[in-house]
C-alpha cells in the first residue's frame, strides 16, 4: 500500500471519528433540566489565573441542556474562555419546544429565532443563555471541548471578573433576566460532568 491510500484512509477514519463524536444528541420530548441556575455569595479571594487576575463574584452551579458548542481560538478572550456554551433549561430544555427555534452561536453570542413559538418569547430568554466557560485546569477543558448538543451537563464554579494587566475587563452577568451584550455569563469551572 502506498503513502497515499495510507493517507486517505486515515483521513476517512479521523472524518468518521470527528462526525460521531460531534454530532448533537438528540434527547426525546420533556424538560430535561427543570431547576433554574443555583447562585449565592462567596467568599473566594481573588487569583491569578493565566495572566488575568480573577475574582470570583458568586458561587454558581447550573444543570442545562447543550443548546450549542463554540470553540475560540484567536480572539482576546480564547486564552481565557476557549469554549462558549449556549445553555437551556426549563422550557428551553424541551426537544418539543427547540423543534420549532433556529439556535446559532457567533462572535461570544447565542442567537434564537423561530415561527409560531410555543412558548412566550420572555420564556425563552430567561430559560437559556450563551455562557463563556474558564476551564479551571486542562483536564476540564477537554471535557467542555468535547461536550456535544443535546446533553444534559452539571457546571459548579464561580461567575466571575478578569482583568489583565494590558486594561482588558470582562464581567459576567450576574442575572438570567437580561439579553444582549453584556448578558453571558463568565464562569470559572471547577466540575463539569455530562449527565
Amino acid at each position: 500500500m502506498n503513502w497515499k491510500s495510507v493517507f486517505f484512509i486515515a483521513a476517512v477514519a479521523f472524518g468518521a471519528y470527528q462526525h460521531q463524536t460531534s454530532r448533537p444528541v438528540k434527547p426525546p420530548a420533556g424538560v430535561l433540566a427543570a431547576e433554574v441556575p443555583r447562585q449565592v455569595g462567596t467568599r473566594q479571594a481573588a487569583f491569578d489565573f493565566n495572566g488575568f487576575r480573577v475574582t470570583p463574584l458568586h458561587d454558581f452551579s447550573i444543570q442545562a441542556r447543550v443548546l450549542g458548542v463554540e470553540a475560540y481560538r484567536f480572539d482576546r478572550e480564547a486564552s481565557l474562555s476557549p469554549v462558549d456554551l449556549a445553555l437551556g433549561w426549563g422550557p428551553m430544555s424541551d426537544s418539543e419546544v427547540l423543534q420549532h427555534i433556529d439556535i446559532s452561536q457567533s462572535g461570544r453570542f447565542y442567537f434564537w429565532r423561530g415561527k409560531d413559538l410555543p412558548v412566550p418569547q420572555r420564556d425563552i430568554e430567561r430559560s437559556s443563555a450563551n455562557m463563556h466557560m474558564i476551564p479551571a485546569d486542562k483536564a476540564i477543558e477537554r471535557r467542555l471541548k468535547s461536550v456535544r448538543e443535546g446533553q444534559v451537563v452539571r457546571i459548579e464554579g464561580w461567575l466571575v471578573e478578569a482583568r489583565s494587566p494590558d486594561g482588558f475587563f470582562w464581567r459576567s452577568s450576574l442575572t438570567r433576566d437580561d439579553t444582549g451584550a453584556g448578558a453571558c455569563e463568565l464562569i470559572f469551572v471547577k466540575n463539569l460532568q455530562v449527565l
